[in-house]
């Protein structure tokens, strides 16, 4: 029979609600999706901030609605194959382009120095998706400016599946081995709740220089939906992707373009 999973809940409480108050720690042993289920509660007037995680998600989603897989493997005691959860605060930011970014750059950091981050939501590992990130947001009527924002992030802890997906998978084990999702968490709640916080304080800006020191993109020959190529510069200081055109500079701002690199990036360079 398998063990249960010990999350570090309250090592997390302790490390986060002096810059959260009322913060509390919620782990769930099944659920169709942490970001659903925190959009659910903040409609219904729940704004309080949470850290919500999932030992299996049902329905997980990524970006332009993709699915996003957890699930759990028995063997002597149980383990996560991957780490998902979702972080749930009212935030008032200035501008919150740059937010998706921000975010990997905190995940990327608290992780592992190989880790590169392709814009705007994903993070990888040489050429292959390790993480991606989902943020979505509600209106907060008594707070004037703000909003509820849900911070999602999956991460591959272990081997996956690769059938079925765009992008081959990578998982946290290979540059982490003996690493689980516990673990993994405890690395990067704190850490993140403090990026966000710093982001509603300056925006992104702060960020850009990190970013593109991780930058899977740059320098690459990338092709964007509507079919442009360029090379790819890095990000601006509000997060916009610049990519060198026969027509010129453009700044891609919108996250419902997909944008891919026509070769492996060289990591052997980096």
């Amino acid at each position: 029979m398998s063990s249960p999973i010990r999350w570090p809940a309250e090592a997390i409480w302790e490390a986060v609600v002096a810059d959260l108050p009322g913060f509390t720690v919620e782990v769930l042993p099944q659920i169709d999706s942490t970001n659903t289920e925190l959009m659910r509660r903040a409609r219904a007037g729940h704004l309080e901030p949470v850290l919500l995680v999932a030992e299996q998600q049902t329905a997980g989603r990524g970006r332009l609605g993709r699915q996003w897989f957890s699930g759990l493997e028995a063997s002597v005691g149980a383990t996560t194959s991957s780490l998902t959860f979702s972080l749930g605060l009212p935030l008032a930011p200035r501008d919150w382009s740059g937010l998706s970014l921000a975010v990997g750059v905190s995940v990327a950091q608290s992780l592992h120095p190989d880790l590169r981050l392709k814009w705007p939501n994903d993070i990888w590992l040489n050429d292959c998706k390790l993480a991606g990130i989902l943020i979505e947001t509600a209106n907060v009527g008594d707070m004037p400016g703000a909003r509820y924002a849900v911070v999602g992030v999956g991460i591959n802890i272990k081997a996956r599946d690769a059938t079925g997906l765009a992008t081959p998978p990578a998982w946290l084990q290979e540059v982490l081995p003996g690493i689980d999702a516990p673990q993994a968490l405890l690395r990067l709640a704190a850490p993140l709740v403090q990026a966000i916080k710093a982001f509603e304080a300056h925006g992104f800006a702060p960020f850009q220089t990190r970013f593109n020191e991780r930058d899977a993109l740059g320098g690459l020959t990338v092709t964007l939906s509507d079919g442009t190529s360029g090379i790819a510069q890095g990000v601006d200081g509000v997060g916009a992707l610049q990519v060198q055109t026969a027509q010129g500079l453009q700044k891609i701002t919108s996250s419902e373009v997909s944008v891919r690199p026509l070769a492996p990036p060289p990591y052997e360079q980096l």
